[in-house]
């Protein structure tokens, strides 16, 4: 499931914003770094197929050879992790993370898939808590677990860790990371931190503002 950015350029109006054209392999990390208004997030609207006016882009975004350039945004397979857990406060946490699961699964294989999942995490009989019962850790790895569950092609990780404390942030950070690869699922990194760069293990790219 390689993630090919073939010289995607973005433009704000008619303004020159970016222009990315790099290759993020099975299980590798592309790290995206730069100033406030660089285009980070921008980028990553552009891959999810949200981008809007006044941003336009150019080029072509590929997973597995097959171009997503105009395909509509729920096709795309694409998972996003934001800075804050969005998880939703009327549902369990079982059912947050079954309500990404493919609607080809039946009832008892998603709440199979949610007891195994939570397991694998350190999370076992949290599946009927509420979200907000949890512990800020716990959010981020319910959130994640959601996102995962969808089986995306792609994942996109917009600072998911700025909100968390250095020694939280840390754990989680690696964990998130080990859980990528393992699946071997490209993934885009939007961060502030060099540190969270540097954890993910792969190419590192500044971009510079306008």
């Amino acid at each position: 499931m390689a993630l090919k950015l073939d010289n995607v350029t973005i433009f704000k109006a008619d303004r020159w914003l970016l222009s990315v054209n790099t290759t993020v392999n099975n299980g590798d990390i592309l790290s995206i770094m730069g100033p406030s208004g660089s285009g980070k997030s921008t980028l990553l609207n552009a891959i999810s197929g949200h981008l809007s006016p006044p941003f336009i882009m150019t080029g072509h975004v590929e997973v597995n050879g097959c171009s997503m350039t105009t395909m509509p945004a729920h096709q795309r397979g694409v998972g996003v992790m934001f800075q804050d857990a969005l998880l939703f406060d009327h549902m369990t946490v079982g059912q947050n993370i079954m309500f990404a699961m493919p609607q080809t699964m039946k009832a008892k294989e998603k709440e199979k898939a949610v007891i195994d999942m939570l397991s694998a995490v350190g999370l076992d009989g949290l599946e009927k808590r509420a979200p907000n019962e949890l512990s800020g850790g716990q959010q981020s790895r319910v959130s994640l677990l959601r996102t995962l569950a969808a089986q995306p092609n792609v994942v996109l990780l917009d600072e998911p860790f700025s909100q968390l404390d250095s020694h939280l942030r840390e754990q989680i950070r690696t964990w998130t990371f080990e859980q990528l690869k393992h699946r071997q699922i490209p993934s885009v990194l939007v961060t502030h931190d060099m540190d969270d760069a540097i954890a993910a293990g792969g190419e590192i790219m500044e971009l510079s503002s306008c």
